[in-house]
């Protein structure tokens, strides 16, 4: 099965480099103009003009609430890859691991995107996250 070039790949890395430290550089460049993203977090559908900036503050204060520190990410192979050079679509299996207030933590889920290619570069049109484990301790 075909996997995403590492240009697809690329706005999922930067959006989980935020994830795991909270710096915002490069964020911007990650999602197009208009993104849809679906979280575990409220009010877990961020859309519209001002939807990648208010997942942005959404994850910040989860993860400030959550005492999240020490996230690190893995990926399986990408599954269910498709493109027609446009738009791409594909699930990465998922790991994070880390701390928050309550001690250590395994989550592990499915990460599905949806891409579009815009002035020759792949950003995130769509995202969206399911918990498929979570373990803590």
């Amino acid at each position: 099965m075909a996997e995403p070039a590492p240009d697809m790949i690329a706005p999922v890395l930067t959006v989980a480099e935020f994830m795991r430290t909270l710096d915002p550089a490069g964020l911007v460049d990650a999602f197009i103009e208009q993104p849809v993203i679906l979280e575990n977090f409220p009010p877990y559908l961020f859309g519209g003009a001002d939807g990648a900036g208010r997942w942005y503050q959404g994850f910040r204060s989860r993860a400030a609430g959550l005492g999240l520190t020490g996230l690190t990410v893995a990926f399986g192979p990408a599954q269910d890859f498709s493109s027609d050079g446009r738009r791409a679509y594909f699930v990465l299996p998922t790991t994070w691991t880390g701390h928050s207030s309550e001690g250590p933590f395994t989550e592990t889920g499915g990460w599905v995107f949806l891409l579009a290619s815009e002035g020759g570069r792949w950003r995130i049109a769509s995202y969206a996250w399911a918990v498929t484990s979570f373990q803590a301790g």
